[in-house]
């Protein structure tokens, strides 16, 4: 009976021993310091899968503008007309830890229809950019960046005493570049992108428009070899007005460095109300290989300017 007294006993003290125990661990967890070890923890894990995590940025603005004329019996004289524009800008962009990946395609196509006349195409673009960078320091980027510039219709020019005459098509021209270099984002809307090493190729698919646009006659690519330094905006300047911008210069290592080429869009979009907007879109060219007629029959470079005004529908999402 002893023994058996002396087992109960040691086990009443087992048990409460074990008890105590259970009670000073809970204590311990409940305690405010455990507490703040344990959300530490919790959101240092948290936020370490969120910088692993590809966060992705998308807009786009997207624009359709017409306008009609119709005239009967109308004394003072006119052409009854419809013109027709349409354009698109969407971007993605991409951030994970340290790499960027920037992309942006442009497509813009109008004509204007002359009754008793044939339709003329008044606006064609057709552009992809794509830019990869690896942040180095700080707001310098390891880069490389690519881009394909085209048109997507035939376009011709109107003499008045002759028939219409083919100046330009799908790749022709049509031009590739890829560069590596350095990108310098002071800011998330401004970016300026230099390249020493970009390589481009201008393409003109038909063997008649070669020599208009710098290649030999037997060429059907013409490569090139040189600087390129590109600067790009895209900042809502004021409520409802989205401003986006881009200057491209290039230089040829292989032939005439000191010819620089340029290259310079702008696009201002400004919002009315959900579906109607009003745009301003320019694009300026100078490039020494592309020769040009002028009015007296003079071949040579010029400066091309286009200038596009519309009012209409538009549909505009993601970021600004």
């Amino acid at each position: 009976m002893v023994w058996i007294g002396m087992a109960s006993a040691f086990s009443q003290q087992s048990q409460t021993a074990f008890e105590q125990m259970l009670m000073q661990i809970e204590q311990a967890v409940a305690s405010p310091s455990v507490q703040d070890s344990t959300n530490t923890l919790v959101a240092d894990t948290l936020q370490l899968k969120e910088r692993e995590r590809a966060v992705w940025n998308v807009g786009a603005i997207n624009s359709l503008n017409f306008s009609q004329m119709a005239l009967s019996n109308w004394a003072a004289g006119g052409q009854s007309s419809l013109t027709l524009n349409a354009f698109t800008d969407f971007s993605a962009k991409m951030k994970k830890r340290r790499q960027i990946w920037e992309n942006r395609f442009q497509a813009a196509y109008g004509f204007i229809h002359t009754y008793g006349d044939r339709d003329k195409k008044s606006d064609d673009k057709l552009v992809l950019d794509s830019k990869w960078g690896y942040q180095a320091y700080d707001k310098l980027y390891v880069s490389v960046a690519f881009n394909f510039t085209s048109q997507i219709a035939y376009g011709y020019d109107y003499p008045k005493d002759a028939d219409p005459r083919k100046i330009s098509s799908f790749m022709t021209p049509g031009y590739f570049s890829l560069g590596v270099g350095i990108d310098y984002k002071p800011f998330d809307f401004f970016s300026m992108n230099f390249s020493p090493l970009t390589s481009k190729f201008g393409v003109v698919t038909d063997p008649q428009l070669r020599v208009k646009y710098g290649n030999r006659a037997d060429q059907k690519v013409r490569p090139e070899l040189g600087a390129q330094l590109k600067a790009d905006l895209k900042k809502e300047v004021f409520p409802n007005v989205v401003l986006v911008t881009g200057a491209t210069f290039f230089s040829d290592y292989l032939r005439n460095p000191s010819k620089i080429k340029v290259k310079w869009d702008l696009l201002i979009d400004m919002k009315v109300n959900k579906f109607l907007s009003a745009n301003f879109r320019t694009n300026m060219i100078y490039d020494e290989d592309i020769k040009i007629t002028d009015r007296n029959g003079n071949v040579g470079p010029r400066l091309q300017i286009k200038e596009v005004f519309g009012v209409g529908l538009t549909m505009s999402f993601g970021s600004k």
